[in-house]
């Protein structure tokens, strides 16, 4: 992607796998599904194949998991 595009501040959207994810439609970044915040691509390390969402961090991943627990023990 070239940081000259005009369309290079859009939204991603990818498929999230085991350790990988592809990227369905170009964009510089994804939401955390937690925070809200935007992810940029190239600082995306934390994800749920599952349920397919983005996380900013380790402390979103821990907080979404957190809720599924707390969801499914209700």
């Amino acid at each position: 992607m070239n940081a000259m595009d005009p369309k290079s501040d859009d939204l991603a959207h990818l498929h999230y796998g085991d350790g990988e994810f592809v990227v369905m439609k170009p964009g510089r970044y994804v939401l955390c599904a937690v925070s809200g915040r935007r992810v940029p691509l190239e600082a995306l390390r934390y994800w749920d194949a599952e349920t397919q969402e983005a996380y900013a961090s380790a402390t979103e991943a821990l907080q979404a998991w957190q809720s599924r627990q707390a969801a499914r023990s209700a």
